[in-house]
């Protein structure tokens, strides 16, 4: 899950300051970006992290590679992560969210709130 702190355990702001670079001539482009970005920042350290896990496994000898490939996760372990997921989405959505604020709209579209039902 995404942390407000950074590797020294110093809290970090929520929401940067100052104007948002624009790259793009149409700001849907750089909104999109933007989240792109983000989520590959996100999955760059995960995969980092899963290699690490992987590797020490492995050099130690503690389970086989099919035991992880034949994990069945509880209904606990599937709540847990069903959670984990709706907060990293509104991570990497909060650009969307950040403008609809801006815009003094709390409510979302129907549309939206379907694409956000089907995640």
């Amino acid at each position: 899950m995404p942390s407000d702190a950074n590797a020294s355990g110093a809290k970090l702001p929520k929401h940067s300051k100052g104007v948002r670079p624009q790259f793009f001539n149409d700001p849907t482009s750089d909104k999109l970006l933007a989240m792109v970005m983000a989520l590959a920042g996100e999955v760059s350290v995960i995969r980092d992290r899963n290699d690490t896990l992987e590797r020490l496994i492995d050099a130690k000898g503690l389970i086989e590679k099919s035991e992880i490939e034949s994990y069945r996760p509880s209904k606990e372990v599937i709540a847990e992560r069903d959670a984990w997921r709706q907060e990293y989405l509104s991570h990497i959505l909060r650009i969307v969210d950040l403008d609809a604020e801006d815009m003094g709209r709390n409510d979302v579209s129907k549309e939206w709130q379907e694409v956000m039902d089907s995640v």
